[in-house]
């Protein structure tokens, strides 16, 4: 067995993991996230809280459990979105060419001339922080990396001659983008929307991390912004969401490496 296919491996049974434990988190949650033991604030792990408790006495292991159907959740929904939108816009303006493309292409100059956290971070300011409003601010820069991959792919593909012979037979513009090209160049698209999940934990994390996250609900950034307060007194408020957030990362990471060296043959790892 290959190394990558070892780091797929692992990849895969980090992501596997956390997802179950996100759909199972109301069953496996020994607490409800928000059960507070005053008595108990800032109690390190021991029987009854096996990762200890916050400044309030809740469960950081529930809250941790909780928090990653949040963090799973909007990068799913970010780069769903960025994925459906960059895969579209790409694809039209690969296969058109021309002044289309000319103008789709600078587009995308100018935003990717734009810092996505900083532009995160500034609608989510002006929105107010909520759960769509976050999927939101990480999706609009977010497709931009995918139309840029899929136009390239595009301008190879629609050269070749299933493509031809689609055309020659009448098949409209629309149905050959989406039922012939578009098939055919998403082995690079999976693999960077893996990435790109790891990418989303992040940049949730950070938002979340400065109060402009999803609110009212348990998430990775806003316990570490929380165990800030307390790492000399408590460090376990913030190492373990780190962890989690560390985890979850590599995981996908992991498994982003695997994908592309099992799609991409031609691939050289640098080593």
């Amino acid at each position: 067995m290959t190394k990558s296919s070892r780091q797929m491996q692992l990849g895969t049974v980090m992501i596997v993991a956390m997802c179950a434990v996100a759909l199972l988190a109301p069953w496996i949650a020994p607490y409800h996230y928000d059960a507070l033991d005053l008595a108990g604030n800032l109690s390190g792990p021991g029987p009854g809280h096996w990762l200890g408790q916050d400044e309030l006495g809740r469960d950081i292991f529930s809250r941790l459990i909780f928090g990653a159907r949040t963090s799973l959740s909007v990068a799913l929904m970010a780069v769903g979105v960025s994925v459906v939108v960059g895969v579209f816009v790409g694809a039209t303006a690969g296969y058109l060419g021309g002044l289309t493309d000319t103008i789709v292409m600078r587009v995308v100059d100018i935003l990717l001339a734009f810092p996505g956290i900083l532009l995160a971070i500034a609608l989510t300011a002006v929105l107010g922080p909520s759960y769509f409003n976050v999927v939101f601010a990480l999706s609009v820069l977010g497709w931009v990396g995918f139309a840029r991959l899929v136009r390239g792919q595009v301008l190879s593909e629609r050269e070749r001659d299933y493509v031809q012979a689609a055309r020659a037979l009448g098949i409209g513009r629309f149905r050959i983008i989406m039922r012939h090209v578009v098939p055919n160049v998403m082995a690079p698209v999976l693999v960077q929307a893996t990435f790109g999940l790891g990418g989303a934990i992040l940049a949730e994390s950070s938002l979340s991390f400065l109060g402009l996250g999803v609110q009212g609900y348990p998430s990775w950034g806003a316990m570490l912004d929380s165990g800030t307060d307390f790492l000399l007194t408590a460090p376990h408020l913030s190492t373990f969401p780190g962890i989690a957030i560390l985890i979850t990362v590599m995981g996908f990471n992991f498994l982003g490496d695997g994908l592309r060296d099992r799609l991409d043959p031609t691939f050289k790892r640098v080593t």
